[in-house]
């Protein structure tokens, strides 16, 4: 094994996993910790649910992913998040990053979330979604964790043990190449700075970026860095992945700007939907949620692939929230979708796409599927994935990313 990745989330997983069957490394996802053997790949990625975990179990899982990648032979180490860099206000990309730096004995990495291929670009240390800051972007109205401050040093200040230093490997270095940007990191380095948070604008700047960073043993960031890597032996087979029979379907979770458009275009294109009211979660003389999506779907499968969404506007969002707690209404709504996903798989679905990274883990978590083969890419950062176990085709998008087409695109993809 060449790479060990730790993601903190399961959609974040296979968005840099696809990335890295783009560079021609044959990728591996497990689900949550492995336990067993190594697979055959040249890369495993680890994907933990630890974006929105309390910190301790944050870097408790980090730390024990990392001790299996290293007996499990990986060589150098990737902590991915997500592109926009969204945490809790206590972590958890801080935390887990200082942790496994002093795990593997480096003194310095980098904080490199961009991802150009998707609009996410950082210039003078803030993050932009495509030409808009983070903070006046729709991730301010994220449910779990909105983000109101595009400047990524002053995000991660508080995250990190006081007196640790964050730094800024600014563009015009970047610009000037692979060798300027490692004497900038000596400079930094010198200087105390443990965190530097690097610029990148476009493709080319991470590419620098993956090459000025070859030597360190870890590196952090969005999948975006992960462009620069490369196989020395390409594998030709690395995105290939066995066809399967069976029914289709997708499941939405996810209340982002993006997948609401993606919502609205399957119903617009006048496919079949379902829509999960949240509000009728235990109201008086509702039907079970799950079982009364199942039963709107059994007889339409055959027909073509369904829709089934919970996902909903920020006002409808801040609504439910209000009625049922934060965390009580994502727990309503992660565990009804992953109620619907096996019902489902029951009735035959065997290709299945899902939206939203909480939504994701939920189902991958309830299917019992603990290790995903990495396919072709249907966008960047979402390739479809195979379930060996459970004979399944899986596409998880994290929420903000996919063509307005996207859930009609994947499953065209493998008809």
């Amino acid at each position: 094994m060449i790479l060990g990745v730790i993601a903190d989330d399961f959609t974040g997983a296979s968005d840099i996993a696809s990335m890295l069957v783009r560079a021609g490394l044959r990728t591996v996802q497990t689900i949550g910790l492995p336990d067993g053997p190594a697979p055959d790949a040249d890369a495993v990625v680890v994907a933990l649910k630890s974006r929105t975990a309390p910190v301790a179990d944050a870097v408790r899982e980090s730390l024990a992913a990392l001790a299996w990648l290293r007996a499990a032979g990986a060589q150098r180490f990737y902590f991915k998040y997500c592109s926009t860099f969204d945490s809790t206000a206590e972590g958890n990309i801080g935390p887990v990053t200082d942790a496994l730096m002093t795990a593997l004995g480096t003194d310095i990495t980098v904080m490199c979330p961009a991802l150009p291929e998707n609009g996410r670009t950082v210039y003078a240390g803030h993050l932009f979604v495509g030409d808009t800051l983070l903070s006046e972007s729709g991730m301010r109205h994220h449910p779990l964790t909105p983000m109101t401050d595009a400047n990524l040093l002053r995000v991660l200040q508080p995250q990190v043990p006081a007196g640790q230093g964050i730094g800024l490997v600014r563009h015009g270095t970047v610009a000037k190449g692979a060798d300027a940007v490692r004497r900038e990191l000596d400079t930094l380095r010198a200087r105390g700075v443990r965190y530097a948070v690097t610029d990148a604008v476009d493709n080319a700047d991470l590419k620098v970026l993956a090459e000025a960073t070859s030597d360190l043993p870890l590196v952090t960031g969005g999948s975006g860095l992960a462009l620069g890597l490369r196989a020395e032996a390409p594998r030709t087979d690395a995105t290939s992945l066995p066809p399967v029979g069976g029914h289709a379907a997708v499941l939405s979770g996810s209340c982002s700007v993006a997948t609401n458009a993606q919502v609205n275009d399957w119903i617009a294109s006048g496919r079949p939907a379902y829509r999960i009211d949240a509000m009728q979660f235990g109201a008086d003389g509702a039907p079970d949620p799950a079982e009364a999506a199942l039963a709107w779907a059994a007889p339409r499968l055959a027909g073509g692939p369904v829709l089934i969404y919970a996902t909903s506007t920020p006002d409808e969002v801040r609504a439910v929230q209000a009625h049922f707690g934060v965390e009580q209404a994502g727990v309503l709504v992660e565990d009804c979708l992953a109620r619907v996903a096996c019902g489902l798989v029951d009735l035959g679905v065997r290709r299945l796409v899902t939206a939203g990274g909480e939504t994701s883990g939920a189902v991958v978590n309830a299917l019992d599927v603990n290790q995903l083969r990495i396919g072709p890419t249907i966008d960047p950062g979402v390739p479809w994935t195979h379930a060996e176990q459970r004979g399944l085709l899986l596409a998880m998008k994290s929420g903000n990313f996919g063509t307005v087409d996207f859930f009609a695109k994947a499953l065209g993809q493998v008809a």
